[in-house]
């Protein structure tokens, strides 16, 4: 996605678009209009438990992004989730098993980053699957968790990653740090306000589907966001 396209707007989870396969046709918002069925779709925006708050990037790898990010989880001693680009991970050999061996968790996004509303059941299917095995080559470590694209769904996405075991984790809070006009001071703000325990915090530590040099903000907001929840006496934790 390039910098001057748009993201699905709204909470995830009411922007989530789960596709009724059967039928022929989408049912927009439908994970967020009927939360009774968040459950049995397997879709979720939470920490497993209401311990902490849960941080969270997608896009990546990046070469500048990916490691200082690292650098500052590392100083914080604070743990986090990637959601891998398979295509990313390719360009950007090692630093999949770099995150991993750092301790913190690895997820699937996808292989390439499209709207899986613009893709056959074939396709979808394609993509998830070539990513499963680029990521998993690489940090030497089974998946567990999936993110797809612009927190958008489709009944083929849902249908592999309940086949797989992963559990589908969209998120409660974003910075909106893809965008151009984003600022540190912007990205914390959004992303700690109302922030609680059980918070699932979306960030960004790459820009190829960015406004160009995105990922420097993301990293100078990333302290700001850090003391400011650890003011409310919170803490990250993994998935």
């Amino acid at each position: 996605m390039s910098a001057t396209d748009h993201r699905i707007p709204g909470p995830p989870l009411a922007g989530a678009i789960v596709g009724a396969a059967l039928l022929g046709y989408w049912l927009p918002g439908l994970a967020g209009a009927l939360p009774a069925l968040r459950r049995p779709l397997g879709v979720e925006d939470r920490t497993a438990s209401a311990d902490g708050y849960a941080l969270t990037f997608d896009d990546g790898p990046h070469a500048q992004g990916t490691p200082a990010v690292l650098e500052i989880l590392e100083r914080e001693r604070a743990p986090a989730t990637f959601f891998l680009v398979g295509e990313q991970v390719q360009r950007n050999p090692g630093l999949a098993r770099e995150i991993a061996d750092a301790g913190h968790t690895v997820g699937l996004h996808c292989h390439r980053h499209r709207n899986l509303l613009r893709l056959a059941p074939w396709q979808v299917r394609e993509d998830i699957a070539r990513a499963q095995a680029i990521i998993e080559a690489d940090t030497g470590r089974p998946l567990r968790l999936y993110r797809p694209p612009y927190g958008v769904l489709n009944a083929s996405a849902l249908a592999m990653a309940r086949r797989n075991g992963w559990r589908t984790l969209l998120w409660s809070h974003w910075g909106r740090d893809w965008e151009a006009r984003a600022t540190p001071a912007s990205i914390a703000r959004r992303l700690t306000y109302g922030a609680d325990a059980g918070a699932v915090l979306l960030l960004h530590d790459a820009d190829d589907y960015s406004a160009p040099r995105s990922w420097e903000r993301t990293v100078a907001a990333l302290p700001r966001v850090l003391h400011t929840l650890a003011g409310r006496g919170l803490r990250p934790t993994e998935l």
